[in-house]
Order: structure tokens, then C-alpha cells, then sequence
């Protein structure tokens, strides 16, 4: 996957994530989409590459999100590596399942950042509101997952994967 497409994709739909959820005024709520980045980059995406990516896609949810600086960008990259790891044990060939993974991956990351916001914080910044919408931003999430799958799959090479019968 080229990684100065993956991030102008995610600072593209970033930008559009927040002017939708903006427009239809939800405060907690999100469409995250950089979930849905950081999976695919997961089960396509080399070690190094992947990680970078996920860096800059963590960063950039940083940037736009307000909240501390280097929480995202660090839940990126350990979002990344866990997916590897949960890449080696589910197989993802279609945009159901791929949503599936990413709203698996979203629950993760939600969960942690209100845990590591709640660790870090003096006061609670509206934890239980983030866990009430929990549900509804882990479907939308899913939603945006399957539409952005055909858009994620066109600008994968393919040619980190082995061959079928070769050894890895």
C-alpha cells in the first residue's frame, strides 16, 4: 500500500468525518474512519510501512480530534500491531468481514482511549457519554469500513503477500 495515499486518505476523511458529524450535531458520537485505515493497513499492509502509516493516521486523529496529543497516535500504532496479531488468527477476504474486523478493532480503541483518558486526567472529560454511544459509533464504523473496503483494496499492490505455496 503506498503510504502517502494511505495518509491523504485518512486526512481526506478526516476532514469529511468531521464536517458530517459537525453537521449532524452529534457531540460524542464519531464516525472513525482512521479505525477502519489502521485495520486495512493491518492485514495488508508490511511491518514498517503499516507502523508509519498508522503514526501518521494517529497524529492526524490528534490533530483534528483536541484531545491530548499522543494519545491517538499512539493507540494507532498499538491498534496496528494488535491487528497483526489478530490478522494471523481471522481471515478477511470481504467487505463483510472487514467490517466486522474493523468494529472489533473500534470497541479496542474506544475502550482504551477512555481508559487511558480516565488514567491521565484529573477530571472525567464525559466517559460515560463516549461508552453510551459506543454502540452506535462501532455500527457507523462498520458502515464506513464496507464502503471504504472496494476504495482500500484499489490502492493496495498486493505484492507484499507470498503466493499461494511458497513459504513465508
Amino acid at each position: 500500500m503506498k503510504m502517502l495515499a494511505t495518509c491523504a486518505l485518512a486526512l481526506l476523511l478526516l476532514s469529511l468525518e468531521s464536517v458530517i458529524v459537525q453537521k449532524l450535531g452529534w457531540s460524542v458520537t464519531r464516525i472513525d474512519v482512521t479505525v477502519a485505515i489502521i485495520a486495512f493497513l493491518a492485514l495488508r499492509a508490511n511491518t514498517g510501512e503499516g507502523a508509519v502509516s498508522s503514526f501518521v493516521t494517529g497524529y492526524l486523529l490528534d490533530l483534528l480530534s483536541g484531545r491530548y496529543t499522543g494519545l491517538y497516535t499512539f493507540l494507532a500504532v498499538f491498534l496496528f500491531i494488535l491487528g497483526k496479531l489478530v490478522a494471523s488468527l481471522v481471515d478477511v477476504r470481504s467487505g463483510f468481514t472487514f467490517a466486522l474486523y474493523a468494529m472489533g478493532g473500534d470497541v479496542v480503541h474506544v475502550l482504551l482511549s477512555v481508559l487511558l483518558s480516565w488514567l491521565t486526567a484529573k477530571e472525567a472529560v464525559g466517559a460515560g457519554a463516549i461508552l453510551s454511544s459506543l454502540p452506535l459509533q462501532v455500527l457507523l464504523t462498520g458502515v464506513a469500513a464496507w464502503a471504504l473496503y472496494p476504495l482500500l483494496r484499489r490502492l493496495d499492490r498486493g505484492d507484499n503477500r507470498p503466493q499461494l505455496g511458497t513459504l513465508r
